[in-house]
């Protein structure tokens, strides 16, 4: 799981407010917040400002509602698909955990559908869904049985549109690839404009494409079926591949251990089996987490102060560009390295 998305929480000092509400209809919304504000203001810490602006966000119409906020400024609002676990904290750090592991791995992705006249693509990743159609040639595009002596000619100049079309949906492709690190590009469709396609895609585009069977532009059919059980499929390979690699070259397990590879930004991706809230300390720095407080005052932290290991290390994740998958195959927290 890409970090990318959290990573505005860390250029905001702290402390946080961390709020977890559910509800389907605006009287149980009005309930639910009346709970989390109750345990806000127990804890006697939360100021107005920011307890305000956490109600605005709350009352949002969602199954759920994951918010983080400092300072009077809600930094970061996510809805649910589910209602979750209902809590409120105020800590150093935002407990980002358990969105991370309801909303799951989110793969940057492309859902292509060509046909002869050009594609539909969706690209996934880094924001909202956002769709384009790609159409280079209009004229011609279907082939005819007519006979004659223009017919060859006629049939050269289809295959041409044709081709045209998917250098230009090629062409589209991998300029997305390129400008939003897209994992996997997933291709449905007629079968020719597909061979076309492969043809003329570059080679980092070329690599990340897995054929869906079904889905035409004009019936999707079981398309969205099709690319949620491949993307599935990669994710348990990419979660295989990530777990070999940590075993082959007996990467790190173990807070002390990932700690001190996190702060010498050596971590690659971390795995995790769950939530971690035993403590451990931390600095203003995104990499500055330790289990001894004296490790962290030799690396120049005056003042190291307590946070759950998992919020901890989402923070360092993110801020070095790692990776965080979780993992029932392991039983403590370990991390795959860069080098």
């Amino acid at each position: 799981m890409r970090l990318d998305f959290i990573r505005p929480l860390y250029e905001r000092r702290g402390p946080y407010a961390s709020v977890y509400v559910g509800a389907l209809t605006g009287p149980e919304r009005e309930s639910h917040w009346r709970g989390v504000r109750d345990l806000l203001e127990q804890d006697g810490h939360a100021d107005k400002a920011t307890v305000d602006a956490l109600r605005e966000e709350a009352m949002r119409a969602a199954a759920g509602r994951a918010l983080f906020a400092t300072h009077g400024d809600v930094v970061l609002a996510e809805s649910l698909d589910r209602a979750p676990r209902e809590l409120a904290m105020w800590s150093p750090l935002p407990h980002v955990t358990p969105l991370l592991m309801q909303r799951g791995e989110n793969v940057p992705h492309l859902r292509v559908i060509v046909d002869h006249a050009g594609a539909e693509l969706t690209a996934f990743g880094g924001g909202s869904p956002r769709k384009a159609t790609v159409e280079a040639a209009a004229w011609p595009l279907q082939k005819t049985a007519q006979g004659g002596w223009s017919q060859k000619r006629y049939e050269r100049a289809v295959d041409e549109a044709w081709e045209k079309n998917a250098v230009a949906v090629a062409q589209e492709i991998d300029e997305q690839v390129r400008r939003l690190g897209t994992e996997v590009v997933l291709v449905a469709g007629e079968p020719k404009s597909r061979s076309y396609l492969l043809n003329h895609l570059g080679a980092k585009s070329s690599e990340r494409v897995r054929m869906v069977e079904h889905g035409s532009r004009d019936d999707h059919g079981q398309f969205e079926q099709d690319v949620e059980r491949s993307l599935d499929e990669w994710l348990d390979r990419r979660r295989a591949e990530l777990l070999e690699r940590h075993q082959e070259a007996d990467g790190p397990t173990g807070m002390a251990r990932v700690c001190h590879a996190l702060r010498e930004g050596r971590v690659h991706a971390l795995l995790l089996p769950g939530e971690l809230p035993k403590p451990v300390w931390i600095g203003e720095g995104g990499t500055q987490v330790a289990t001894d407080p004296a490790e962290l005052r030799r690396w120049g932290v005056d003042e190291p102060i307590q946070e759950r290991s998992d919020s901890a290390l989402a923070r360092a994740a993110a801020m070095t560009d790692a990776e965080l998958w979780f993992t029932d195959a392991v039983s403590d927290v370990a991390a795959v390295l860069r080098y």
